[in-house]
This record gives C-alpha cells, sequence and structure tokens, in this order.
C-alpha cells in the first residue's frame, strides 16, 4: 500500500469518527466511541505524527472554529444544480412547450431563498452582552430542569439567561439559543430564527420545484419517443420488453448530468423534508433544538419523572409553551421585556 492511499484511508477514517463522535457528543461513553478511540491509537502507530497533526488541525478548524467553507460549499452546490436546470432542463423544457411561469418558479423560490440566507446569516442571533444582559434575563423564567438560576457562564462572566447557550464558535452566550449552522456560519437564536425557518422552507422549496419539473420533462420525454413500447436484446442475445430498470440506465447514458442532478436534488429534498418537519414540530412545542437534545439527554420530558440529590421527585415541564398559535407567533416576534412585564 503506498502512502498516498494510506493516507487517503487515514483521511476517511478520521472523517467517519468525527461524524459518527459528533452524534455520541454529550453522551456517556459509548461502545461505539471506545471503539472508535482504540481504531485511533492504532492508526496512530502507522500514520506519521505530522501527519496526524496537520489532519487534527484540519479538523479543528473545520468543525470547531466559525470558518465560510461551507458557506461557499453551499454556494457552490447551489450555483451548480441551477446551472444544470438553466442549460439543459429549462431549454429542453421550453422546446416541449412548459408553461413560462412553472419553469420560473424555481428562480423565484431562489430569490426568496437567497433573501432569507443573507438575513440569517448577517442577523445578530440574539448575542448576549453587559448592555443588554439585564434585560435578556428576565425575558424567560427558569424551569429549575434544564435551566438553573444562577449558573455562570465560566467564558463571558455573567449569569445565564433561562434558554440561553454558549456557543463557542460565535465566542459568546446567545438568547434562546437553537444551535450554531455552519451552512449559514451563524448562530440561530431568538432574533433570526425566523429567516431560518423561512431559509428551510424556500430551500424545500427549490428542490422540490427543480425534481418536479425535472420528472415531468424525462416523463414527458419518455411517453413522446415510445420507449417503453420497445424491446432491447440483453446480455445473453434474448430480447426483452422495456423495463424500468433499462429505462433508467437509458435515461442516464443520455442524460447523465441531468440524471445525476435530479438524484442529488430528489435526496435533498427528502433529507429537508424531514428537518422541516422536525422545525416545525420544535416550533409548535416552543422548543429548541438545544432544549429538545438536553431534555433527552438528561432523560427528561413531559411526561417523566427524575430523583433529584434530595430525593425529590421533579416533573418537568415545558413551561415555554404557550399553545400551538403563540409558539408559532413567538418565532416570528420574540417576545420582550414589556410584553412580558404585560402579562
Amino acid at each position: 500500500m503506498d502512502f498516498l492511499t494510506l493516507f487517503l484511508c487515514y483521511l476517511c477514517f478520521v472523517l467517519a469518527a468525527v461524524a459518527l463522535l459528533c452524534l455520541c457528543s454529550g453522551r456517556k461513553e459509548s461502545f461505539l466511541t471506545r471503539n472508535i478511540n482504540s481504531a485511533s491509537q492504532v492508526l496512530s502507530l502507522v500514520i506519521p505524527a505530522q501527519l496526524q497533526r496537520v489532519t487534527h488541525r484540519a479538523l479543528h478548524r473545520l468543525f470547531h472554529t466559525r470558518s465560510s467553507l461551507f458557506v461557499a460549499l453551499h454556494v457552490t452546490l447551489q450555483a451548480a444544480v441551477y446551472g444544470e436546470y438553466t442549460w439543459e432542463v429549462c431549454a429542453y423544457c421550453w422546446e416541449l412547450q412548459f408553461p413560462l411561469l412553472l419553469l420560473l418558479l424555481p428562480y423565484l423560490l431562489l430569490v426568496g431563498n437567497v433573501s432569507c440566507f443573507l438575513l440569517c446569516s448577517q442577523t445578530d442571533p440574539g448575542v448576549i452582552t453587559k448592555s443588554n444582559h439585564a434585560a435578556l434575563v428576565k425575558i424567560y423564567a427558569y424551569d429549575g430542569v434544564l435551566f438553573q438560576k444562577g449558573i455562570v457562564c465560566p467564558t463571558c462572566d455573567r449569569e445565564k439567561p433561562a434558554r440561553s447557550k454558549h456557543c463557542s464558535l460565535c465566542s459568546g452566550c446567545v438568547h434562546r439559543f437553537d444551535h450554531h449552522c455552519v451552512w449559514v456560519n451563524n448562530c440561530i437564536g431568538a432574533f433570526n430564527a425566523k429567516y431560518f425557518f423561512l431559509y428551510l422552507l424556500t430551500l424545500l422549496g427549490t428542490a422540490t420545484a427543480v425534481s418536479a419539473i425535472t420528472v415531468a420533462f424525462l416523463a414527458r420525454l419518455v411517453l413522446l419517443s415510445g420507449v417503453m413500447h420497445g424491446a432491447y436484446i440483453d446480455d445473453r442475445g434474448q430480447e426483452r420488453a422495456v423495463d424500468i430498470l433499462f429505462l433508467v440506465q437509458h435515461l442516464f447514458l443520455t442524460f447523465p448530468r441531468i440524471i445525476f442532478m435530479l438524484g442529488f436534488v430528489t435526496l435533498l429534498t427528502l433529507v429537508l423534508s424531514g428537518y422541516c418537519c422536525f422545525s416545525l414540530y420544535l416550533a409548535l412545542t416552543n422548543q429548541t433544538y438545544n432544549e429538545w437534545y438536553k431534555a433527552r439527554r438528561y432523560g427528561c420530558s413531559q411526561h417523566l419523572t427524575a430523583q433529584q440529590p434530595h430525593q425529590k421527585q421533579v416533573v418537568y415541564k415545558n413551561i415555554y409553551s404557550k399553545g400551538v398559535w403563540m409558539n408559532l407567533k413567538e418565532i416570528f416576534k420574540p417576545p420582550t421585556l414589556l410584553e412580558r412585564s404585560k402579562k
């Protein structure tokens, strides 16, 4: 095995290990984590120490510091998809007399998506500073389970308001912290959650529109060509009727870039659909991802009891939920100290 092959194997292993460790983060050392650490120790005996330091430094910069790399990747993928859609799919569909408004729909959604992306990435998510700390600490009450009164952030040296969390990538505590999104290179907090939610919806809309139009174009092409009524000769020299597998292979050989783009965008649509449903669930129940994760990390739920050190039985309840409509309204209009004092 040459050095390049060994390096690529090592790099793939490290990336896979980082992804798996991210899934296990915040939990007690699991069987999977112990095995990954053991395998890393074994590989460290083979891989040169200098190469290990360079790899770890690169991974630390990629996943543990604020970087625009994922933003650049996001823009590159979006440009590639729209480039293929414009030069091939849209051009063929225009020749097949597809409605103009239908062909322009992905571009209209793209304008909305880029606008929400810029707002989400540039808007202050709610970074807690000395000037706004006194006001933000009074917005939400402490639930006594996930958020305890009197807890001081060791980095910011200030009491942490309820529903806040310190983000190591942004180097500050964030009001109503949800998560840090590498794709927009910003934290998602109280003041940009609405833009992030709209960004997800418009991104799902663009992926769905491009997928649907591409599928409609390929279906129209198949119907016009009459290929489904034909036959082909297989490897054994026998004549067979055209089936789905042959049709997919035929389309891939005829339009390889379009099929590849369609596969990528379809997969993206499925992933975004699941994530949008999860985000909608969090919004309707007035939870952040941080709170949802902490509740399950500590074994808490709305109907689960836990034993405290002094044998006091505490029932965790989401005290921030005010009903579906008010919860959704809070995403688009975060409460202020003035509004809370009127209640």
